[in-house]
């Protein structure tokens, strides 16, 4: 759906006529760089009208600009009124979001942004293009603008109460944690970390909470020095347990609000200080914000390093993998119980639902399952050229009724306390061509290679990316989406800081065991349908008859138990090594679902059916 921004932009553009700022840009993140985020802080969304998770928007006075990657192209194409330009980022000569804001800066114009919304390293590259190409540089503007467009009809900033997630699910006691963390502040000669990632916080402390849709957070800062630890958080949310717990773990509590206050205390008591030896250097995570950062001191008070939080919080302990493994099995029943119930709607009841009708259904049956606390994201349900808009989101209402001679993909997730579930399997119920065979195997093919991959301690993500593509690649096909994520446990199902995929921030952290991740190779053809075999796996180490420079070697464990679709796999272009994976996984899905279907013939039938030998 189209939303009319003319009335918006104008309301924008006078404020920025008022604080004398000719271009002002709007991130997607909130202050805590989150990925998801709350409606309140769905700035972009709001000024532009494209509601991808992805994406930023540049105002000037007779301009505005809406970047976002291949995943959103079509979606955002379909949501930007006349009033704004589509920059398809990664294209051959498309400018960045940077790049055009620098262009359009030139004749000496100022560029404006708030600054908790943006980094300071892309905060310093920003203002330094812009005065290359003639700018008046980057200016930081402590009230945002779109919040006073927005004015009364923005939503509330959410309130949701924190929980304690005990040992049973979370494995290791803040105590420890915040002993490792002092260690690294120890090690890098810190007086602080000043922590700002909403997932980082929730693990350290091993509370969660429900401020972000999906995301089981709630917006609070931390500040971890040699001897204290406080959490800057609305108290009110903070039932006794939590407190209690926070109280044994040496933590106190500060209100949400005071933490830049604090933060320019501690950054006054550096400038200050006549002790020689005494820390006087602050850390932040490499995706703190700039106004988080001035607020320490600046340059010479503050360093911004890859986080050590999220560095540990990656490496998942023994109980957060076994979790992650039974939480698996139990999303699988669910998904083989809708797949099954939903093929048999649409072909032996000749029912007709929507793409939206169909997720929720998906949503019952997982709510059925153990420990369910509710869905990691929206459910990507898509029949035929739904399939082939990466992110597509149905909506209720507005959504294509699904077709029984079509693909149809469906991306999925769930939370449960003992981990979080990613999934995506692509689906025909009727008789697929032989292109979408040939597709779809394609792509299977390179699931399963790098499923199988053996690889030395040391690579990276960014190393093994080419793995999953290099079928499609001989046909001269490919896909505009990394081909992994990271999985938190019972946390954000996308977690830095490692991935399979060509960013650049994947060649500097290499996979470790104890990492989960995703796999999750695609193909689309806009207009058409959309294919992606999504697993979850865990890297761990593998036994190999020789060990070059005496390296461990890696490799995966998924933990993913649906089965693949029969019907669109061309066994002709499998190798026998592929039927015997094929067989394996499968054998070991009918193990894994041993009393989930009792007396259930219909969903037995299925996945007997599509687990049958190869």
């Amino acid at each position: 759906m189209t939303v009319n921004t003319t009335d918006r932009l104008a309301a924008l553009r006078s404020l920025m006529k008022e604080r004398n700022v000719d271009i002002y840009v709007v991130p997607s993140e909130d202050s805590h760089a989150s990925e998801y985020i709350a409606e309140c802080d769905a700035r972009r969304a709001f000024i532009s009208g494209f509601t991808g998770s992805a994406g930023t928007a540049v105002v000037t006075l007779d301009k505005a600009a809406l970047a976002t990657d291949g995943r959103y192209f079509n979606q955002a194409s379909k949501q930007l009124d006349e009033n704004w330009h589509l920059l398809k980022t990664g294209l051959q000569d498309v400018p960045t979001w940077q790049e055009w804001t620098a262009d359009e800066s030139a004749g000496g114009k100022s560029v404006g942004i708030d600054p908790t919304l943006i980094s300071p390293a892309v905060a310093d590259k920003l203002d330094g293009d812009i005065k290359k190409h003639g700018g008046a540089g980057l200016k930081a503007i402590n009230e945002n603008l779109v919040d006073l467009v927005w004015g009364d009809s923005r939503p509330p900033r959410p309130s949701e109460p924190v929980f304690l997630l005990g040992a049973k699910y979370s494995g290791k006691g803040t105590a420890e944690k915040l002993t490792n963390l002092r260690k690294e502040l120890e090690k890098k000669k810190a007086a602080a970390f000043v922590v700002s990632m909403l997932d980082e916080i929730a693990w350290l402390f091993n509370l969660r909470g429900n401020d972000i849709t999906y995301n089981p957070v709630f917006f609070s800062y931390a500040i971890v020095t040699k001897d204290s630890a406080t959490l800057y958080v609305d108290e009110s949310k903070l039932n006794d347990e939590v407190k209690q717990y926070l109280a044994e773990n040496g933590t106190g509590i500060k209100p949400y609000n005071d933490l830049f206050k604090d933060t320019e205390i501690l950054a006054n008591a550096a400038k200050s200080t006549s002790e020689p030896d005494k820390p006087t250097k602050y850390l932040v995570s490499n995706k703190a914000s700039w106004a988080l950062k001035l607020a320490l001191g600046g340059e010479k008070h503050v360093d911004e390093v890859r986080s050590p939080i999220g560095d540990a919080k990656a490496i998942k302990n023994e109980t957060e993998l076994e979790g992650m493994r039974r939480c698996h099995i139990r999303d699988g029943a669910a998904l083989i119980k809708y797949f099954a119930w939903l093929e048999d709607q649409l072909i032996n009841k000749k029912a007709k639902l929507d793409e939206v009708e169909a997720a929720d259904q998906l949503e019952q049956f997982r709510s059925e399952q153990a420990d369910f606390v509710g869905l990691s994201f929206d459910t990507i349900s898509s029949t035929g050229p739904n399939g082939a808009i990466i992110h597509y989101k149905p909506e209720r209402g507005a959504c294509s009724v699904i077709d029984p001679n079509a693909i149809y993909l469906c991306d999925s997730g769930a939370q449960f306390y003992d981990g979080t579930t990613d999934v995506t399997r692509t689906l025909h119920f009727g008789q697929p061509t032989d292109a979408e065979r040939k597709s779809y195997t394609l792509v299977l093919k390179g699931n399963i290679a790098l499923d199988t991959a053996v690889f030395p301690k040391g690579t990276s993500g960014f190393a093994l990316d080419a793995l999953a593509r290099q079928f499609l690649w001989k046909y001269g096909l490919d896909y505009r989406h990394g081909t992994g994520h990271g999985v938190g446990s019972f946390l954000n199902v996308h977690e830095g800081p490692i991935g399979i995929g060509t960013r650049k921030a994947y060649i500097d952290v290499p996979l470790a065991p104890g990492n989960v991740l995703s796999i999750e190779p695609g193909y689309y053809e806009d207009g058409n349908y959309g294919i992606r075999i999504e697993n979850l796996a865990i890297v761990r180490e593998v036994k190999t008859e020789h060990q070059f420079g005496d390296k461990p070697y890696l490799g995966f464990e998924h933990v993913t138990m649906v089965p693949y679709c029969r019907k669109l796999i061309d066994e002709s272009l499998l190798t026998q090594e592929e039927k015997d994976w094929l067989n394996k996984s499968n054998e070991e899905i009918r193990k894994n679902m041993a009393g989930y279907f009792d007396g259930d013939q219909l969903t037995t039938e299925w996945l007997l059916r599509e687990t049958s030998p190869f």
